[in-house]
């Protein structure tokens, strides 16, 4: 399969901060990745510094097989990369439909699709952001990133804070995303064990350096290896 996503020696931050450390990785068309490690090692700055939104000191970041390094977020995002912050970013004026309609660009994924996959954003379809449930409101985090068409959708923390029924059932998305739709994903997500099962490759990272990487399978199956991993100091 082709390179769909490459860092290169990437090193950034915040301001003079340096979080990222001379960072390389790559990721296939349709591939799944998992970023772990502790909290604050930098696994959402990766995710920032893809969608434009820190310093980059040096490196170069590569998508679709071109240089996006000096590209703002609003360019980034229409070349393909769909972006679920950790927030979820919900918008109390919009309604669960304005929140989808408005960022929709043409493509499978469109109102018929996400509510095909999210059934009960459509029972809330007129129910504005601010009135959902956390577990609905992460629904359309996701749906409202699938309506802008990506190839490559960026999950951060998307499990976090929620029930276990909707925990299995947010999984499953994902899972049929990258196994049915051929949509390439990175999750970071501090449960491990989580990204791992939803993902093929693994990335462990520590102090703004990549410290691991291997197939999330192996990683999976070694406790102890995970533990000694995400639980650098």
């Amino acid at each position: 399969m082709s390179e769909l996503l490459a860092f290169e020696a990437v090193t950034a931050g915040y301001g003079e901060a340096r979080v990222l450390d001379d960072v390389s990785l790559t990721l296939e068309e349709g591939g799944s990745l998992a970023l772990l490690g502790r909290n604050g090692v930098g696994k959402s700055t990766l995710l920032m510094t893809l969608m434009g939104l820190t310093r980059r000191h040096a490196g170069q970041i590569r998508f679709a097989g071109r240089d996006i390094s000096r590209r703002p977020p609003y360019q980034r995002a229409r070349s393909g990369i769909g972006w679920v912050p950790q927030e979820r970013l919900m918008f109390p004026s919009l309604s669960v439909e304005e929140h989808l309609t408005a960022v929709a660009r043409q493509g499978p994924f469109n109102l018929g699709a996400v509510y095909r996959i999210f059934p009960r954003l459509e029972e809330r379809r007129t129910n504005m952001g601010n009135q959902l449930s956390g577990g609905e409101q992460q629904m359309l985090a996701i749906a409202r990133a699938l309506m802008t068409n990506p190839r490559l959708l960026l999950l951060d923390e998307p499990m976090e804070g929620l029930a276990p029924i909707i925990v299995e059932e947010l999984m499953n998305v994902v899972t049929d995303l990258v196994n049915d739709n051929g949509l390439a994903v990175i999750v970071v997500e501090q449960h491990a064990r989580l990204a791992l099962k939803l993902t093929r490759e693994a990335i462990v990272l520590d102090r703004g350096q990549v410290v691991h990487r291997g197939p999330s399978e192996e990683l999976c199956a070694d406790p102890d290896r995970l533990h000694r991993l995400v639980a650098l100091s």
